[in-house]
Order: structure tokens, then C-alpha cells, then sequence
């Protein structure tokens, strides 16, 4: 925000914005709530996208820690292309119209505790008490071979820890560092022997796909980085209210609008 002709109260407002919507909020949106252009809209979203990166977490997992990990593929369908406009040979893990994010999240932990009913008295329910949050950590990836995926695995998953994968080559040779759980589904399993499962990163990823599919529309593969932090950063806090995501923001980086031209011109 330094030296920025935004007032300070719009940078607010749009920080609260961004962080309240479960599915992000457009830059078109955005304009008409704070009353200002739909570009400088874009790059304020933008520069706040860019500092959730620093309030994601660098590592994550441990000594018997579950660790979900999968890839997700972001970019159109041919079956919503026009005849002339489809990419040919672009079925399953082909880049050639969509890109790659590879997502690790460890599973949050909670206890359950019986309370009395708070409308009638006579009856009880099983509240969840939150002890520790869950941590989504998401990549923008050129490729799903083993040689990337490996390293990132290495570099933010503690060694030891339960890491469950579905049956893809690439994770062949983890078990070394690893506790490895594999789901193939390929056979259609989605929870293995030893109870297992790739659900909750699923279950993620469809927020993310909902958010860019009904939100933003398209997210150009330059910056897609800064749209799945945002998505983590949200999801890694969906346990406080808004409010309390808010107060907590602490945003510490800047992004110039140059910057941001440049890398989509490269």
C-alpha cells in the first residue's frame, strides 16, 4: 500500500473481500463495491493474492502426520469449445491446454466433546473442537513427472510422516523417506485396505475449480500461482471467522503494477 492514491479504507474493504469469499471475489466485483476502475481492481487483488503466499505454511507433516498429496489439472474442457477451437490429443494428463497445480495437505486434528442443545434443553449434541487446522500447501507445476514432484515432497514434507498418494508412477520410490499409502483408482478405490484415503485434497480442489470456474472465469497460467495461494491461505483458515481471518492478515511484500505487466508479457 505504500505510496498508493487507493485510500487505505478501500484496501481494507477489498482485503476483507478477498478473504471472506469462500470462491474469491472478480476485479469487476470488486470495482462496484469500492468505486474504482476494474484494472486498478485487478491489480489491488492481485498485490493482496501476492502477499498470502507469506502467511502459508513452508513445511508441513511428521512422525505419524497423514499427508494427502494429488495433482489437479486447471484449464478449459474441449466439450465446451467451439468445433474449430478444440485442442486435439488434450485427454487426461496433457498440458497443452491446462496447468498443472500439485497440492499437499496435512489433515486437520480435532476432539469431540457432548454439550447441551443450545434451543432444547433436553437434548445434546457432539460438537468438533478444532486442536490443530489443516495445512494446504499448492504448487503450480510445469509437469507431473516423478523428477518435480519428488523434490517438492522432500523439501516441504517432514521425513516420517504418512504420506497418502493415488496410484501415479511419479511417487514410485517415496517410500524410502515415507510411510507411503497408496489408493489406486484405477480400480476404483477410494479408500485402501489400511483405511486410507485422497478424499480431503479432493474435496479441496473442487472448491478451487468452483472458485476459478464461477468466479473468475479464467486465470492466465503466468499468475495462477497467486490464485492457488489465495485458495490455500483461505482454506488453511476456514476455521476462524472472518473477522478473526482479518486481524490476523499480516501482510509484509510488495508487488508492483510493472511487475505484474512484465510477467504477464513474458
Amino acid at each position: 500500500m505504500e505510496n498508493s492514491p487507493i485510500p487505505l479504507r478501500k484496501w481494507f474493504i477489498a482485503m476483507y473481500l478477498i478473504q471472506s469469499h469462500k470462491k474469491g471475489i472478480s476485479s469487476i466485483q470488486l470495482s462496484k463495491f469500492i468505486s474504482v476502475t476494474q484494472r486498478t481492481a485487478w491489480f489491488m487483488l492481485h498485490r493482496i493474492r501476492y502477499g498470502m503466499k507469506d502467511m502459508l505454511e513452508l513445511q508441513v507433516g511428521g512422525e505419524n502426520e497423514i499427508v494427502e498429496v494429488d495433482e489437479t489439472f486447471v484449464g478449459g474442457k474441449n466439450k465446451n469449445r467451439r468445433w474449430d477451437k478444440k485442442v486435439k490429443q488434450s485427454q487426461g494428463r496433457s498440458f497443452k491446454d491446462k496447468t498443472p497445480v500439485f497440492g499437499i495437505l496435512q489433515r486437520q486434528e480435532y476432539d469431540t466433546i457432548k454439550r447441551q442443545h443450545k434451543v432444547i434443553p433436553t437434548k445434546t449434541v457432539i460438537e468438533k473442537i478444532i486442536t490443530r487446522p489443516a495445512k494446504l500447501i499448492a504448487i503450480v507445476i510445469p509437469n507431473t513427472k516423478g523428477k518435480t514432484l519428488k523434490p517438492l515432497l522432500y523439501e516441504r514434507v517432514k521425513e516420517g510422516t504418512i504420506v497418502v498418494s493415488d496410484e501415479w508412477k511419479a511417487y514410485n520410490g517415496i517410500s524410502r523417506v515415507f510411510n507411503h499409502q497408496v489408493v489406486d483408482h484405477k480400480r476404483s478405490q477410494y479408500v485402501n485396505e489400511s483405511g486410507f484415503t485422497t478424499n480431503t485434497l479432493e474435496g479441496a480442489w473442487s472448491i478451487l475449480k468452483r472458485a476459478i470456474i464461477g468466479t473468475y472465469h479464467k486465470a492466465d497460467r503466468i499468475h495462477l500461482q497467486r490464485y492457488a495461494d489465495e485458495f490455500s491461505y483461505r482454506y488453511n483458515t476456514r476455521h476462524l471467522s472472518d473477522v478473526e481471518r482479518f486481524n490476523s492478515s499480516n501482510i509484509n511484500c510488495r508487488l508492483t503494477y510493472k511487475q505484474l505487466i512484465r510477467w504477464k508479457a513474458a
